[in-house]
């Protein structure tokens, strides 16, 4: 059994998160920027494998994936990006954003949950994923 939490309205499920140590040592030196509460829970409880054997379903910094958002049934595809990148408007979805730490190391077929500013709940099942850069032998990304 996984204990789970929600913290700045994201539900983290702890024991269910799997970083590569690269994202991982880099999501921490994002020392500019105030981690989310949230992010910091997920950095301390993931659990962490080289880039070189991470499973190639699980969400890891820019991989883009497929979502279905289980309200409304509409299919979305983002990349999971650090904040300098990020572009919603082209699907570039910062990892400092609600959205974002939901789906970071998270598997295809499990569900994100998050909460919008507006406090509007939402869900999405990750149907695939389209592009993981350790899938492609990219461990540097």
């Amino acid at each position: 059994m996984h204990a789970a939490a929600v913290v700045d309205d994201v539900v983290v499920v702890h024991g269910e998160r799997t970083l590569t140590d690269l994202d991982h040592s880099r999501l921490i030196r994002l020392a500019g920027h105030r981690l989310p509460p949230v992010l910091d829970d997920l950095l301390a409880q993931a659990d962490i494998t080289s880039s070189r054997t991470v499973r190639a379903d699980v969400v890891t910094m820019y991989s883009r994936v497929e979502l279905l958002d289980v309200h409304t049934r509409r299919r979305q595809v983002v990349t999971l990006c650090y904040p300098q990148d990020a572009e919603p408007a082209v699907g570039f979805i910062s990892v400092l954003s609600p959205v974002g730490i939901s789906l970071l190391g998270l598997r295809a077929g499990d569900v994100a949950r998050w909460q919008t500013p507006h406090g509007e709940e939402c869900a999405a099942v990750i149907e695939s994923i389209q592009f993981q850069p350790e899938a492609t032998g990219d461990y540097h990304t």
